[in-house]
């Protein structure tokens, strides 16, 4: 059994006992009736996804992978191809935005090159950033596959493998991503996985105009029209018009839930990729927190798919992992209420006798 299977076959649904306990808890807190909406909410998956009603949110990783992809010769972009590599030196510099907010949040940011056109070994030698390329970025999916299925599957496990690595000394995982020309194969996955047309699943991107986003979309399409990918198989799905860093991201997902720790799901990207875990292993969706709500349209779609309402609402299109950052503040929020918090009972308090 490979590393994919062996993962797979680990992920289970969340602790419903545990989740039941949780929720007695949480009625009883010094409070009227859920009076924390949906902050209460997030603490009652914490239980759920850890299995323990003290669940630790402290250690706090932000996995930014990166990758870079052949479709950007179609010209679907506002940046050249180079700024990936040079927004990598950005975030290991530590004046990227992810680094602004991840230090808001007390993250740590892990770069992880799974693919780029540049060479980043002077980064990797020096240990700045994780080197699980599967290659110098994909082939163009407007003209066939981006990858072969080995491709991949490599690709999911690497991102599993970078979970494994990093579990012993993480609590609570961050998804980011880093590559020009993304949200192509993003929109794509979503229009497959979301039952969407291209249309409705891509936005604009980085910044592009609306007749470069009709382009965009005619691109998409004719990629879905060549490589006939099959909606019931995420694998097949990322190797015909996905990315390495959405198959990393997707892995990484993965990797977390059979951890039982959980994962922030950033933005569109992200999301794209989450959208693979679910099709893999789909109780891998008990374990993902969604950050916000992206001004990329075809996130909403990809949000109802997972049916997660995300926690913010910032109109960011950035990535990195930016939005999970932030996020971050919140689940430490919920955490909060669950362990810290008094009962009626602890606190003395009387409470209402109105039925809730």
């Amino acid at each position: 059994m490979n590393l994919l299977n062996a993962t797979i076959a680990t992920i289970k649904p969340q602790d419903e006992d545990i989740r039941r306990r949780a929720k007695d808890r949480l009625d009883r807190l010094t409070m009227p009736h859920w009076a924390l909406g949906r902050l209460l909410d997030l603490a009652l998956e914490l239980a759920g996804m850890t299995g323990s009603l003290k669940p630790q949110v402290a250690r706090r990783l932000i996995v930014t992978m990166a990758g870079d992809h052949g479709v950007a010769d179609e010209g679907v972009s506002a940046f050249p191809q180079a700024v990936t590599g040079q927004m990598i030196g950005n975030i290991v510099a530590g004046g990227a935005g992810i680094n602004a907010l991840a230090r808001v949040a007390g993250a740590r940011v892990q770069v992880v090159n799974m693919g780029t056109a540049c060479d980043l070994s002077a980064l990797t030698d020096s240990g700045s950033i994780l080197c699980k390329a599967v290659a110098p970025g994909t082939a163009n999916m407007a003209l066939g596959p981006a990858m072969t299925r080995d491709q991949a599957i490599q690709s999911l496990e690497a991102g599993i493998e970078v979970a494994q690595a990093f579990a012993s000394d993480t609590d609570l995982f961050g998804t980011g991503d880093m590559g020009i020309a993304n949200t192509t194969p993003s929109s794509a996955i979503v229009a497959l996985l979301a039952g969407a047309s291209a249309e409705l699943a891509t936005g604009n991107g980085t910044g592009i105009d609306n007749a470069q986003r009709r382009h965009k979309v005619s691109v998409i399409q004719r990629a879905l029209d060549i490589n006939q990918p099959d909606p019931h198989d995420g694998i097949d799905v990322l190797a015909k018009v996905g990315g390495f860093e959405i198959g990393g991201l997707a892995g990484l997902i993965l990797g977390a839930a059979a951890l039982r720790k959980p994962v922030i799901i950033d933005g569109f990207i992200s999301t794209a990729a989450a959208l693979i875990a679910q099709s893999v292993a789909p109780a891998s969706t008990d374990y993902m927190i969604a950050a916000h709500h992206s001004i990329e349209q075809g996130h909403r779609l990809a949000l109802e798919r997972l049916r997660k309402k995300p926690l913010l609402d910032l109109d960011f299109r950035l990535g990195e992992g930016t939005g999970a950052a932030l996020a971050m503040t919140l689940v430490e929020g919920a955490q909060r209420l669950l362990t810290e918090m008094a009962t009626f009972e602890e606190a003395a308090v009387s409470q209402s006798n109105v039925d809730a």
